[in-house]
């Protein structure tokens, strides 16, 4: 079981690793909260009809399961996925990746506040903070002019994070018995019609939109690779796992970025992506330090010993 969790976790980081650069890539052609709409218009429409066939259960039926849909859809679907692709418009895939990977920090933080088995210790306290500062090392923000592009964009998808990180959160406070492939089908058809309001409220037309070659393929990369199987292994592995150690794949996933970033688009990292990143994880490590020192452990074969 264990190795199987692994080579999920690996198949997951590589899936949204890479797709910050086809965001990136894709955002040349397309109206970026639209282009995150007709994402999961076609990956939901995909889930769906996968739903139907491999469950008992296609739709929800019960309070609990439309909760959980609601949930999904408007945390972890439309308010992330629009704040992300209207962010990464002024930053790298990279930049992007690393401040997402703040979300098992900000996890732990929402768990503390709703899920009452939580707590957070003082050094837990002090993570949270070096992941802070990780953020606003990454950023680089002008005293004199908070308000530049880069600031505003890392500071949306900031914001995504903590939508996501919150989303995972709350979905386990309710019982439900709704499969993962409905619940994700649902979740990514509410999140869709979600962000297609907010598309047209900000005037945003499919008159933009350049179809090309390569629009098609960044789409169809993110529809296929990043969203239905992306988030088929997530909600597999988060029920495994739990919603602060599936997060790690947040550290994963910034490298893949940074590689496909430099391949596919030529961006290079800089030495701010760097410290900030470091400070997360940093910051991470200290959240975490009782059950990585577990983990390490019982790797080495050694006795495990807490605080």
């Amino acid at each position: 079981m264990r190795f199987r969790n692994a080579i999920l976790f690996v198949a997951l980081a590589v899936a949204w690793g890479s797709a910050f650069t086809a965001i990136k890539a894709g955002l040349a052609y397309f109206p970026p909260v639209l282009f995150a709409a007709f994402r999961y218009d076609l990956a939901g429409i995909l889930m769906l009809g996968y739903a139907a066939v491999v469950t008992d259960q296609w739709r929800p039926r019960t309070r609990a399961d439309w909760a959980v849909v609601g949930i999904g859809g408007t945390l972890m679907i439309a308010a992330y996925h629009a704040l992300l692709f209207v962010g990464e418009q002024g930053t790298t895939s990279a930049a992007a990746a690393i401040v997402v990977s703040l979300s098992p920090i900000l996890t732990t933080g929402f768990a503390r506040a709703f899920l009452p088995d939580e707590r957070l210790t003082t050094l837990g306290i002090v993570g949270l903070l070096v992941g802070f500062l990780g953020v606003v090392a990454l950023s680089e923000p002008d005293p004199g002019n908070l308000l530049d592009p880069r600031t505003v964009s890392l500071s949306l998808v900031f914001l995504a994070a903590a939508c996501f990180a919150l989303g995972s959160v709350l979905t386990r406070r309710f019982d439900d018995d709704l499969a993962i492939e409905t619940m994700e089908a649902w979740s990514m058809l509410l999140g869709a019609v979600l962000m297609h309001g907010l598309s047209a409220a900000m005037s945003e037309s499919v008159a933009d939109v350049r179809w090309t070659g390569e629009a098609l393929l960044a789409l169809s990369y993110l529809v296929v690779v990043a969203s239905a199987l992306g988030f088929l292994i997530y909600f597999d592995l988060l029920e495994r796992l739990g919603p602060i150690e599936i997060n790690l794949v947040s550290y994963a996933a910034p490298v893949v970025a940074a590689a496909t970033g430099l391949l596919v688009l030529g961006e290079t990292p800089t030495v701010a992506t760097g410290v900030g990143f470091a400070c997360i994880l940093v910051g991470f490590g200290l959240l975490k330090r009782d059950a990585l020192r577990t983990e390490l452990a019982r790797l080495g074969g050694a006795p495990n010993r807490s605080d």
